[in-house]
């Protein structure tokens, strides 16, 4: 029932689902207004980008054989998929940027971006750090500079994701797809990549 459960978990909050949920939270609670054709074309995109083409390019990584699984348990067959999806957000990361009317929001994915880079030399390390928690982290990164930002009281739904966070953490240990040091460091690379990115726009 454990490992039933920790399956579900693993597949239901897959890294991917992170990007998208974290636009829908900064719509929610932006308190600038923006018109909703705007919105709604924003999210399409960012859903388009960060959910759909992953999922049919895994697919299409599984169906011929270059993956073994959705998980990407071997190190090798991380490498190209880490840099496509770091490819991906630089890209989302730049055009929201250029909307100028979400750059808080843009930040998020440049973050995601630096993100994967830490991930992909990483593998060069021979440590496959957990891109689960990586993602919660980096979104939970976001959701603290976003709430300081827009002195926003969001502190309930940061700390259901960090109550989260944990719970994925513990699912991924006990499939034994990573070890205790490769959820870690990944949850503190997604956090402290979504900062660095944020003090340097700050600075800019």
């Amino acid at each position: 029932m454990a490992v039933k459960f920790s399956k579900f978990i693993s597949i239901f909050f897959h890294p991917i689902n992170f990007p998208i949920i974290g636009a829908f939270i900064y719509f929610l609670f932006i308190p600038k207004h923006i018109f909703k054709p705007q919105e709604y074309t924003i999210l399409m995109v960012i859903f388009i980008g960060t959910y759909v083409f992953p999922l049919v390019f895994l697919y299409l990584l599984k169906r011929f054989g270059m993956i073994n699984s959705y998980y990407m348990a071997n190190i090798e067959e991380r490498k190209f998929p880490t840099l496509l999806f770091l490819f991906i957000s630089i890209i989302i990361g730049n055009w929201l940027y250029r909307t100028e009317i979400v750059h808080l929001l843009s930040i998020l994915y440049f973050g995601y971006g630096l993100g994967f880079l830490v991930s992909y030399i990483f593998l060069y390390l021979n440590l496959k750090i957990s891109l689960h928690t990586a993602a919660i982290g980096g979104l939970i990164g976001f959701l603290i500079y976003f709430s300081i930002s827009y002195k926003l009281n969001i502190i309930g739904i940061i700390s259901a994701f960090f109550v989260l966070a944990g719970i994925i953490a513990s699912a991924r240990l006990r499939l034994k797809a990573h070890t205790l040091s490769e959820v870690f460091i990944g949850f503190l690379a997604g956090i402290f990549t979504q900062f660095i990115t944020y003090a340097i726009y700050y600075i800019m």
